[in-house]
């Protein structure tokens, strides 16, 4: 039997290496820009067009490189920071695995172009699927510039798996965020398909977050500062009233590099617990600095992952750092204390032979408790109880449970009938119970609704449906002026005619800055800049689980921040008017979020409830 076991040729394992380092144009944008920040660059510019598919380019202006060295970067495992095997324990560089470049070159064609400081003149490599095409001498600028064409070109299944330009291009933008936020020494310039989408300046991190999230964010910092002998701490959190539904606003790095640490996460989280609304994350922009011989960074394909020493330690300094920093500059811009100088506490001293009067009580002697309404008071009261006590005895309210994630699936599924029989209510008797069910007598028995859901299905298909003609807007005698980041500013336009079909008007004022000269009758002026962050948040996380209606998405995110709260007490009037305007949607029976709105009571489940 002959021999079946062969080494594989160096471009079929350069693929397979490939696999595991270059999933998608993001994380060859990741390799590159470590890359120039390792080559001492102060200044780097990512250029990318069709969200990396066509040209991902990086150019620095680093060290560069002599033309053996050009040509020697492109096989696998060649390094120029790792000599002996103890270095794996002092790591201190952003790449160090010697395969980003041979993996890239694998699955693309690639040109790079480089020149020391000392040269007069450069080096020029071409290379295709790990061929060297030729190499020449060319006249370029002092640092390195390489560009990535047709990446996949001969992968095509791999190609064919990378979702749509607005999903990959978000997930290039995140890797730019994560080199771009802890390397505030180093200025970068973001081009998308011609367009100059960042442009930062060497700084300070307060800067750099600013310039990559918007200006709002300036009042949203903390700073969070921590020395030990374990761990320096170093960086920022948001206040707790700036929390976020997703936590795509957490950036932990270690020793200056994006790490995943659900550990540390969980730290933080904690420091926070409290202070957050319900299914919201605090936002996070922290620097550890740790020993390198306590750490081990290769662990892990991406570099992402790291194995600490003494992350015991670590997790709880850094929950003792936040919860710190919490106390001392959140509670305290809460609460002043304003002291009068020079008040005087001592009492005067009394004449000599002063008796102070006794005390006396006033009493309404005419007081007569039956003819108030404090007997028709403890009614009310006595009532409300009861109810409370019928609730929760009878456990009528069924809460589903479900994830958001499943229940959107809710939307496309038409629901049930309410009920086999025609429902008649009797909305001149409705009462509010628990300041967040709206009861009501039915023929067969009791309607539940509950005012939240409810309304938040009303406003949904109100907005779902809305259209120029028939948009209900008020101007603004104060237009209101509103700041993003610069990808949250290109969403905004992009949805611009979606946000004028649901009432909003507005103008841009500069890349980042828009102003509102109309809003939707329900908005008010103080709510537009959060009620707009939702949208492009929700909006991008439509994009993430392949939501692509635009007005879906803004309707989803409009029916949640307008929708009443549970816990409001509502008025007869505004009780009625949800009952009428629930039963004229096409699915009462369920939120935008696939929850129930609304349970019935029959006759013989309450009838069984006395025996």
């Amino acid at each position: 039997m002959s021999d079946i076991i062969q080494i594989l040729p160096d471009n079929i394992a350069n693929q397979i290496a490939a696999g595991e380092v270059v999933q998608r144009p993001a994380s060859a944008v990741k390799e590159m820009l470590e890359n120039a920040i390792d080559a001492g660059s102060t200044h780097i510019q990512l250029i990318i067009k069709d969200a990396g598919r066509t040209l991902i380019q990086v150019i620095d202006n680093g060290c560069g490189m002599s033309p053996t060295d050009a040509r020697l970067c492109f096989e696998r495992h060649a390094t120029s920071k790792i000599r002996q095997a103890q270095d794996l324990f002092l790591i201190r560089t952003m790449g160090f695995r010697g395969e980003a470049l041979a993996s890239i070159a694998a699955v693309a064609q690639v040109e790079l172009k480089t020149r020391r400081h000392d040269d007069e003149i450069g080096s020029c490599i071409t290379i295709e699927g790990s061929d060297i095409k030729e190499q020449n001498e060319c006249a370029c600028a002092v640092g390195t510039s390489i560009a990535v064409k047709n990446l996949f070109f001969n992968v095509p299944a791999r190609r064919n798996f990378l979702k749509t330009n607005a999903v990959e291009f978000k997930h290039i933008e995140e890797e730019f965020f994560r080199i771009a936020l802890i390397h505030t020494n180093i200025a970068f310039t973001f081009y998308n398909n011609d367009k100059m989408i960042y442009q930062l300046m060497a700084g300070n991190m307060h800067q750099r977050i600013t310039a990559l999230f918007g200006n709002s964010y300036k009042e949203r910092l903390n700073p969070v500062e921590e020395n030990t002998q374990d761990v320096q701490i170093k960086g920022y959190i948001c206040k707790p009233e700036f929390s976020k539904k997703t936590r795509g606003e957490q950036y932990m790095f270690v020793n200056n590099r994006f790490c995943k640490s659900y550990y540390f996460n969980n730290a933080i989280e904690k420091a926070f617990s409290d202070l957050l609304p319900e299914k919201t994350y605090p936002s996070y922009f922290i620097n550890l600095t740790v020993d390198p011989a306590k750490i081990d960074v290769n662990i892990h394909p991406t570099k992402t992952e790291i194995k600490f020493l003494d992350e015991v330690i670590i997790y709880a300094i850094l929950k003792s750092a936040v919860k710190k920093t919490l106390g001392q500059y959140t509670l305290s811009t809460e609460i002043e204390f304003n002291t009068v100088e020079g008040l005087d506490l001592n009492p005067a001293p009394a004449p000599r032979g002063y008796i102070p009067p006794s005390p006396t009580v006033k009493v309404n002697t005419d007081y007569n408790p039956f003819k108030s309404n404090s007997f028709s008071d403890y009614s009310s009261r006595t009532t409300n109880k009861a109810w409370e006590n019928f609730f929760e005895m009878s456990n009528a309210v069924d809460v589903d449970e479900r994830s958001e994630e499943t229940s959107q699936q809710a939307l496309f599924v038409e629901s049930d009938k309410t009920d086999d029989h025609d429902i008649e209510i009797n909305t001149s008797g409705v009462v509010q119970v628990l300041n967040q069910y709206i009861v009501s007598t039915m023929s067969s028995g009791l309607l539940i609704i509950d005012q939240q859901r409810a309304h938040e299905r009303i406003l949904y298909e109100h907005y779902s449906r809305q259209t120029i003609k028939d948009t209900a807007s008020q101007q603004i005698l104060f237009p209101v002026q509103c700041s993003f980041s610069a990808a949250d500013a290109e969403i905004i336009s992009e949805i611009l005619p979606d946000l004028r079909d649901m009432g909003f008007e507005m103008n841009t004022l500069g890349n980042t800055v828009f102003v509102a000269t109309a809003i939707p009758a329900e908005v008010k002026d103080s709510e537009v800049q959060t009620l707009l962050n939702e949208i492009v948040e929700d909006y991008k996380n439509s994009l993430m689980q392949k939501f692509a209606d635009k007005q879906q998405s803004i309707a989803l995110s409009m029916a949640k921040r307008l929708a009443v709260r549970n816990g409001k007490k509502l008025k007869q009037e505004e009780m009625q008017n949800i009952i009428a305007q629930l039963f004229s949607c096409k699915m009462p029976n369920m939120s935008p979020f696939g929850k129930k709105t609304m349970i019935i009571m029959k006759e013989n489940d309450l009838t069984e409830k006395f025996k």
